[in-house]
């Protein structure tokens, strides 16, 4: 792999995990974290690739980028899921507004 060429993906690694931290930071919509939090581990799944390249194990970073593909189409159906689920009963998707609520 050309040295260019990693600088190049470790840069869009580190500016979508950035984009992905400051839309859960400046967000007030359950909806917006979750997509926040999907634009984060696209960026994870890009270093997991690009450490194996690196490596020169590449079937390794492959397989954990599978595997974190797997684990979070399931963590964000549940999120979406329960975001549903509390709009419905609450009548928002604010979480500020969701912790001001009694038990």
């Amino acid at each position: 792999m050309d040295y260019l060429d990693g600088v190049i993906v470790l840069l869009v690694v580190l500016g979508l995990v950035g984009i992905g931290i400051y839309a859960i930071m400046v967000s007030r919509n359950l909806i917006k974290i979750i997509i926040g939090m999907q634009v984060m581990v696209k960026g994870v799944l890009l270093a997991f690739v690009l450490a194996g390249r690196v490596s020169g194990n590449m079937g390794l970073g492959q397989s954990l980028a599978l595997t974190v593909i797997v684990v979070d189409t399931i963590v964000a159906v549940v999120a979406l899921a329960l975001a549903v689920r509390v709009r419905r009963r609450f009548g928002t998707l604010d979480p500020r507004a969701l912790t001001t609520l009694r038990r």
